[in-house]
């Protein structure tokens, strides 16, 4: 290991709600020259960064990417070999759709010292924002996460192999039919723009058109927006709310429990006026 060079940390800020970001998380943020943030972080994390650390935006949102990924990665490149301690920061958690993988192995080729720092993921911290619980006893016992954002080698060409021997990989299509029977709960990401063909999907497998669906919209912040509904009526009910990304969808039987919760809450209220 050369001692000259800088590390970097890859950390997960959380689901959005910048009290739900490690202890861990907020000392390196507070110790970093150079913070590279993505779209989905808290913009309030950034006001704990020293007066003269660097802040550099590089996020992505869907079908427009203000920084490629091997931009990103030669960027991480020069400010570790430069000798600065560099903070990662990505929504969520890094390692789940957050592509935090794809850099550690970038850095570790080129031997650059680093460290991920986990966060809670969106499907975990927006779940029980909502009151739905991922699993519950008697109704479901796992829960799968899904991103049906896949990555298009003609918009974004070897993003890593232009400046690494890491290979590209294909995305495998997401096989609806094994998930509509084999795991209780569905967390899927980036959806929104593809809620009608999920719902069809999932239903023409033959997952019952009566199963509850929730979408959460700017979940764990206080622009949070939750709308509930079937695979049969969920994509009519979220157009007609204008519900947009970023927005997590959960699919299960374990929406019910946020709907008896709400009534629970409701008769409590009544009860002590």
């Amino acid at each position: 290991m050369n001692r000259a060079y800088g590390t970097v940390s890859i950390i997960g800020a959380g689901p959005g709600d910048p009290e739900l970001i490690t202890v861990k998380a907020l000392r390196r943020i507070q110790q970093a020259d150079v913070i590279m943030y993505d779209r989905l972080v808290n913009d309030e994390l950034l006001t704990y960064a020293r007066p003269d650390a660097q802040r550099l935006f590089c996020g992505k949102a869907p079908g427009l990417h203000h920084m490629n990924q091997a931009t990103i990665n030669r960027m991480l490149l020069s400010y570790a070999v430069a000798g600065h301690t560099v903070v990662r920061l990505k929504g969520g958690d890094p390692l789940v759709f957050g592509r935090g993988a794809e850099e550690a192995l970038f850095l570790a080729e080129h031997h650059i010292p680093y460290e991920i720092v986990p966060g809670i993921t969106s499907a975990i911290g927006t779940a029980a924002s909502a009151s739905i619980p991922l699993t519950h006893r008697g109704v479901a016992t796992s829960f799968a996460c899904i991103t049906v954002c896949r990555a298009n080698p003609a918009i974004e060409p070897a993003t890593i192999e232009a400046v690494s021997s890491v290979p590209s990989i294909s995305p495998a299509p997401v096989r609806w039919d094994l998930l509509a029977h084999s795991v209780d709960t569905l967390a899927i990401y980036m959806g929104v723009s593809q809620l009608d063909e999920i719902c069809s999907q999932l239903i023409l497998c033959g997952k019952p058109s009566v199963t509850p669906v929730a979408l959460i919209e700017n979940g764990t912040t206080e622009a949070e927006r939750i709308v509930t509904g079937t695979l049969a009526d969920i994509t009519q009910i979220a157009t007609a709310a204008h519900i947009s990304n970023p927005a997590m969808i959960i699919i299960g039987e374990v929406v019910h429990i946020r709907e008896q919760l709400i009534q629970m809450k409701h008769q409590a209220h009544q009860m002590i006026g």
